[in-house]
């Protein structure tokens, strides 16, 4: 079975790609994700706010003012809760790097254009074989306009273009007022790849002290709906390749994003769950489904479910609206 595909002009010999994710701080763990079958790995994220000052400076200005709000004192992360600093995951690159066959990819997690994208340049130099921005981003301040935020986007993408030459993916979000016009700026402003979608991840509040939590949930497979229909939308159009992400958890769940036209579908939560040998078993299950219905490659399911050969996919998606509407019982 020929399970290779391309991705970011890489060819990888499997499209189950390991998310960013604190699974890959270790490089034995990278190791047994190349040989569970991965295609790539992309590493977990440097933040922006770990570039733009040192440890001390950083302490400093995120705890300025909290004071004045106890509600306020857990809202910013200290120091040392951020994993390996700017230094230490440069180095962690060329370590995997030498540990692995399969493409490394870093991920820069940033929300503004600025000196840390100068930091790109720093990551190719250490080796790794492509970038994924990871653009996250919510537009707080009320009397920021829609153009803004999306002029916000292209601009770092621009500002890491300029200083790389190794691939480049962008990481984003599916709130945009027109997504496949934002895709399509994307894709002219020189992405390599986009990342569909990156998961806004929603603060609770304790009750009892008075404090902002994180709550991170892990995906579940319904997740998976809305990058299905933006991968199955794009495909065909962009030159950018596809990485479907968010819900993927089974082979199924592999093989409709597949069909719908993703070069690669990013694995995460399902990993968190189940550990990375999961890797295996959906390898496992996505070639005796392929076997069972007469596919010899990845190439034949790429795109065959996809809206490439409709003339209006906007009239299609309002059917389908519609449809399943109806189809309800009363």
């Amino acid at each position: 079975m020929d399970l290779t595909t391309n991705y970011l002009g890489l060819k990888l010999r499997s499209p189950l790609v390991v998310g960013a994710s604190p699974l890959s701080e270790e490089i034995d763990s990278i190791k047994r994700m190349e040989d569970a079958g991965a295609g790539a790995v992309v590493l977990y994220s440097l933040f922006e706010e770990q570039l733009r000052a040192d440890r001390s400076e950083l302490n400093k200005n995120l705890e300025q003012g909290t004071e004045s709000f106890a509600e306020a004192l857990t809202y910013f992360p200290e120091p040392d809760e951020f994993r390996l600093g700017p230094e230490e995951y440069l180095a962690h690159i060329a370590r995997a790097k030498k540990a692995v066959r399969i493409p490394v990819i870093a991920s820069l997690n940033g929300s503004s254009d600025g000196g840390w994208t100068d930091y790109a340049k720093q990551i190719q130099q250490a080796g790794a074989d492509a970038l994924e921005l990871n653009i996250y981003y919510i537009p707080a301040d009320l009397n920021l306009t829609g153009t803004e935020v999306e002029l916000n986007y292209l601009e770092i993408l621009k500002s890491v273009k300029a200083v790389t030459t190794i691939p480049v993916a962008v990481k984003l979000s599916p709130f945009f007022s027109s997504f496949g016009n934002m895709a399509k700026r994307l894709d002219a402003a020189g992405a390599d790849g986009l990342v569909l979608f990156n998961r806004f991840y929603q603060p609770d509040i304790d009750l009892e002290t008075l404090e902002v939590k994180p709550n991170i949930l892990l995906s579940t497979p319904m997740a998976m709906r809305l990058p299905l229909r933006w991968v199955a939308i794009l495909h065909g159009r962009l030159r950018a390749s596809l990485a479907a992400s968010s819900g993927i958890h089974r082979a199924t769940d592999v093989l409709k994003m597949l069909m719908a036209g993703a070069d690669v579908t990013m694995l995460c939560s399902t990993l968190l769950r189940h550990g990375i040998p999961q890797l295996k078993t959906i390898e496992r299950e996505l070639v005796a489904w392929m076997e069972e219905h007469d596919y010899q490659s990845v190439r034949q399911l790429k795109g065959s479910m996809s809206q490439e050969n409709c003339a209006d996919p906007a009239a299609f998606e309002r059917a389908q609206y519609m449809k399943a509407l109806c189809s309800q019982p009363v």
